[in-house]
């Protein structure tokens, strides 16, 4: 059963689309049928798919989670204890947590089963740029 590790370096937060990178995987391994699971291997990033043709859709699902939930040292988040890594870290824990970290699309006829707008995407919660590691696996 194939697998792979997808490395993806981030600006700081937002959404970050991988689709074409887990196409290609699929493609490399001709799959007639199967499932691609993808994995996220930190705790303060997630996984989304989501409408891939206007960016104003990430834009908007960034700052929605943002008002959600805010840094820290936000007034409204006095009550955070874990803070040793900064005011975003326990809130991009919290997103995570709200979010998930692994996704399962089908393949049909050795291609994602996605829809005509919908793309894979890293959710990076964190402020300051990252380097994150996703897992591709495809089994039968």
């Amino acid at each position: 059963m194939p697998q792979t590790m997808l490395s993806l370096s981030t600006r700081g937060a937002g959404l970050y689309e991988f689709t074409r990178e887990a196409e290609a995987f699929v493609r490399a391994n001709a799959a007639g049928e199967g499932l691609l699971t993808v994995f996220v291997r930190h705790t303060s990033c997630s996984l989304l798919i989501q409408e891939n043709a206007d960016p104003d859709v990430q834009r908007d699902l960034s700052e929605f989670f943002r008002r959600l939930v805010p840094a820290s040292d936000d007034p409204s988040m006095r009550w955070i204890v874990h803070t040793m890594e900064g005011p975003d870290d326990m809130p991009a824990h919290i997103k995570a947590a709200l979010t998930q970290t692994s996704i399962g699309i089908p393949v049909t006829d050795g291609r994602l089963a996605l829809g005509t707008w919908q793309g894979l995407y890293l959710f990076e919660h964190r402020a300051r740029p990252h380097s994150r590691q996703i897992v591709l696996h495809l089994s039968a």
